[in-house]
């Protein structure tokens, strides 16, 4: 049965992190099993499946404002540190509010 309308959190997701997703499932999970698969460390595999379950949290958590996932997603892909991204996400809901 095909899926019709797929989940907001997985349509945000690169193709590659999909694939990602799936080898884990047939890998029943085993974050060993992963590591051996793409021949990686096993913390290599953990840091990728954490960073992986951030963009989901991500996803979930900024509701439809595009520039604050924007914000988020750079962070979680090292393009941007945590720190400067709080400032300004913290920033952007300031000016969001001065308007209302």
């Amino acid at each position: 049965m095909p899926i019709e309308v797929v989940p907001e959190w997985m349509a945000n997701l690169e193709d590659e992190d999909v694939s990602f997703i799936k080898r884990f499932l047939l890998a029943s999970g085993s974050l060993k099993e992963m590591a051996s698969q793409y021949k990686v460390t096993y913390p290599t595999v953990r840091l990728r499946l954490d960073r992986l379950i951030q963009k989901i949290q991500i996803g979930e958590s900024t509701g439809n404002d595009p520039h604050i996932a924007l914000v988020k997603r750079l962070a979680v892909q090292d393009k941007l540190d945590f720190e400067t991204a709080k400032i300004l996400i913290g920033e952007y809901k300031k000016t969001k509010e001065v308007k209302k």
